[in-house]
């Protein structure tokens, strides 16, 4: 008979899951699931609740996202009221946003998946980590601690806290910024693009370089990808159209409140979350060899599916990048890349953006009233795009919530490319522990956060209890 192989938990990422692999009877993977073994259930509880609790409520999704769900709840609740948030007040929504996304990126470059390229091959697992790497790179970590911080930093003055902000609201933004906050946020924002322009010159140098050639001359995974894009086809985190690049090089670009049109889940009882796919493809597979109705998000999508970037920096990496990967960028690895270029572009955003002194006018909120009505917010997480849709009735109580989070559009592919990478380390059911960790790093290239993906739609909570015995054999299964 078949074995399994087991990874639990799947380490350096953001939540719970853990990756089956079953082996047929000649040691042969045959299938290979990541299966998320914890559910939030945002979407059920919400129901009946004022749409303008939303921006508070959903920060507690995730404790590493609250900002991506922060402004996406906010902006789907001024959908609803039918508002036009001040131009002030938006900006100081995208500058926030901005200090998230760079203490976000380099949380995972350097903490998360750092490990696996900047310590030496074959180091041992208990210090594969960000502890292996302070004892190897210890001025590096100290000041990529000290620039997380300064970020951090940032959005506490913003919003008065970083961590589960309040203060995006429907028809803006609860405080203003004063010019003293003004010119100390200049300051940081100065610190963070030195930083980030240093960490994209490292990796290059260090990492970048010396592997492209084994990626080029690796297989990939060919996907479709989804991102945000401006009026003018630029990379924008915070406002825009959705744009849909088809495999086949054909590209449908809408607006979010349409994105029903062009997006279908579907649910399989294995996993809390679902899986989003391409709606014109008819159905979605997950076949390894031949996927159909996949597509990809985060970094690496949104570097694919844009025009240009419209900072000087960002957008000059943008061509190196290009130049160097040539065409569509499939290689999961180059998320890594694209994740740092998209750094150095919401540094150059934060310090735009304050030296504009107008971010400083007080007009920052218009009132709004409890009414019937459908909106749908969408930004760009770290993680990938991110839609809130809430539907209300008359008094303004949410009647129906659809959450579809960047992890979530990224469901299929992450299965796909863990079943690809245990095919490629599993020889005649052998997997050692470098093997092991291949699999794991096909999964953190994507950083998923599983706390913000995990919601099902079909209403049924399924919960299944496995009784192991001393030996970590399962002796019995409870549970629907």
């Amino acid at each position: 008979m078949g074995k399994t192989i087991t990874i639990q938990p799947v380490s350096r990422v953001e939540g719970h899951a853990r990756v089956t692999v079953q082996l047929d009877d000649g040691g042969r993977v045959s299938d290979t699931k990541v299966q998320v073994v914890e559910i939030r259930g945002f979407e059920k509880f919400c129901l009946g609740r004022p749409v303008e609790e939303m921006p508070r409520i959903v920060t507690r999704i995730c404790g590493v996202c609250p900002w991506a769900h922060h402004l996406a709840a906010a902006k789907a609740a001024d959908a609803v009221f039918g508002v036009q948030i001040p131009e002030t007040a938006k900006k100081i929504r995208e500058l926030a946003y901005s200090a998230h996304f760079i203490h976000s990126h380099l949380l995972h470059f350097f903490f998360l998946a750092g490990a696996d390229f900047l310590c030496d091959p074959g180091t041992d697992y208990l210090v594969r980590n960000i502890m292996g790497l302070a004892d190897k790179h210890p001025i590096l970590v100290q000041k990529i601690a000290r620039i997380r911080n300064v970020a951090q930093k940032m959005t506490e003055i913003i919003a008065g806290k970083a961590i589960h902000p309040d203060v995006a609201v429907p028809g803006g933004f609860s405080k203003s910024i004063s010019e003293e906050q003004r010119k100390e946020l200049r300051s940081m924002a100065g610190d963070c693009l030195e930083f980030v322009q240093f960490s994209l010159d490292f990796a290059k140098d260090k990492v970048f370089m010396n592997l492209l050639p084994q990626i080029k001359n690796s297989p990939t995974l060919n996907t479709g990808f989804l991102g945000m894009v401006s009026k003018d086809g630029e990379l924008n985190f915070y406002e825009g159209r959705l744009r849909l690049l088809k495999l086949n090089g054909e590209c449908e670009e809408f607006e979010p409140s349409d994105y029903l049109d062009y997006i279908s889940e579907h649910t399989e009882d294995w996993t809390y979350m679902k899986f989003p796919y391409d709606k014109s493809a008819g159905k979605l597979s997950m076949d390894p060899d031949q996927p159909i109705g996949v597509y990809r998000t985060n970094s690496l999508a949104r570097l694919n599916v844009c025009d240009s970037i419209p900072t000087p920096l960002a957008q000059k990496e943008l061509i190196d990048f290009r130049k160097e990967v040539g065409g569509v960028a499939q290689h999961n690895f180059l998320y890594h890349w694209a994740r740092l270029i998209e750094a150095l572009y919401a540094a150059e955003r934060a310090v735009e953006l304050l030296e504009d002194e107008g971010i400083t006018d007080t007009h920052v909120r218009e009132s709004v009233k409890p009414c019937a009505g459908r909106g749908v917010g969408v930004v760009e997480a770290p993680r990938g795009t991110l839609i809130h849709d809430y539907q209300t009735d008359d008094n303004g109580l949410l009647t129906r919530v659809n959450l579809i989070v960047g992890t979530t559009h990224n469901n299929a592919a992450i299965n796909i490319s863990a079943f690809r990478t245990a095919r490629e380390v599993i020889k005649d059911g052998v997997c050692d522990e470098d093997g092991l960790n291949k699999i794991e790093m096909a999964i953190r290239a994507y950083d998923p956060c599983y706390s913000c993906a995990t919601h099902k739609i079909d209403g049924r909570v399924a919960v299944r209890v496995a009784v192991v015995d001393s030996k970590g054999q399962v002796v019995q299964t409870l549970g629907n």
